[in-house]
């Protein structure tokens, strides 16, 4: 009788390791997503397990629309850090699945990407832990298709074998085990709010931007410790960085006029009529040209003094470095 007992518990452990096998918790880091929660929740329950949200304290519906859904809702304090957020979530979620997938609010997966996940994932090579995707971008409700470059990154990963380097802008998932893939089909970025809302977002995320570029040309910011960890970054991120690298050392506000040119004559963005010019004028050049009006100001002010920019970016952007 003991020895059957025994069989009884390995076979149903063996069963629900079996079950926890190839499958996903989605993470979602939401604040005020009344808009967007409920057209992500139910695309992510189609290849989710299990659905998780980091909220930082919403004051609108986000919540009770997502605990509705079956979510299950965590909170914690936003401390103007994204990679914080998530890696508080990655930490501290009780998270049972093999692999995890980190979603925006306002994004969610095409059908043939949600196919194509549910088909190969069972049979990957074990020494894959990381699947990157291809982001494509709506603006005015408009799929932008013409003078992008391809935005890919690694979203799917398996649980403890990745986490998010903590930069302040352009921030990626990274491997600590394995390797990652590229699969075929793409996820949307899908906004629903209007575009003053979008052009405040910028200049927001326009001196972040401007702090990310000026330590590549200064190196004033303490290394974070995650950052002296030996990790795998997909090839996608990489060539992103070198990118990044070489714009730092372009000229300030040519390098956002020419990138401009780059994408709306050369990448064929001029193809998508109103919406088009909207999307690259204010994301390709309107959108850089404040990064750069932001670090000629920083400049200006602290010549190439780290610690004088430092204290200027405190006392004027409330930004601690």
């Amino acid at each position: 009788m003991d020895s059957s007992w025994r069989k009884s518990c390995k076979i149903y452990k063996n069963q629900r390791n079996k079950k926890l096998m190839d499958t996903i918790s989605t993470i979602i880091l939401t604040y005020n997503e009344e808009k967007h929660i409920e057209r992500c929740i139910k695309n992510a329950q189609k290849f989710s397990e299990e659905i998780f949200l980091v909220d930082s304290f919403s004051t609108d519906n986000t919540i009770h629309i997502a605990e509705s859904l079956g979510a299950k809702v965590y909170q914690n304090k936003w401390e103007n850090n994204y990679a914080k957020q998530l890696n508080w979530g990655l930490n501290n979620l009780p998270i049972t699945t093999e692999w995890v997938f980190r979603l925006d609010a306002d994004e969610y997966l095409m059908a043939d990407l949600i196919s194509e996940i549910n088909r190969k994932l069972p049979r990957l090579e074990k020494n894959i832990s990381g699947i990157v995707f291809e982001r494509k971008m709506y603006f005015l409700n408009t799929l932008m298709t013409k003078g992008m470059l391809q935005m890919n990154m690694l979203r799917l990963f398996k649980n403890k074998h990745g986490f998010c380097e903590e930069r302040w802008m352009d921030e990626h998932i990274v491997l600590t085990k394995g390797k990652s893939i590229h699969f075929e089909g793409y996820f949307v970025d899908h906004n629903l709010n209007p575009l003053g809302w979008w052009i405040q977002k910028h200049d927001g995320y326009s001196i972040r931007e401007a702090i990310d570029l000026l330590n590549l040309e200064y190196n004033f910011i303490k290394p974070k410790s995650s950052e002296v960890l030996q990790y795998e970054m997909s090839k996608d991120a990489l060539s992103k960085r070198d990118k990044k690298k070489k714009y730092a050392n372009m000229p300030l506000f040519w390098r956002s006029f020419i990138y401009f040119i780059y994408r709306y004559f050369l990448k064929l963005g001029f193809t998508q009529g109103k919406e088009g010019f909207l999307w690259h004028f204010l994301q390709g050049w309107w959108y850089r040209t404040l990064v750069d009006a932001k670090i000629y100001e920083i400049k200006k002010h602290c010549g190439g003094d780290k610690e004088k920019m430092k204290l200027f970016i405190l006392q004027n952007y409330q930004i601690r470095l």
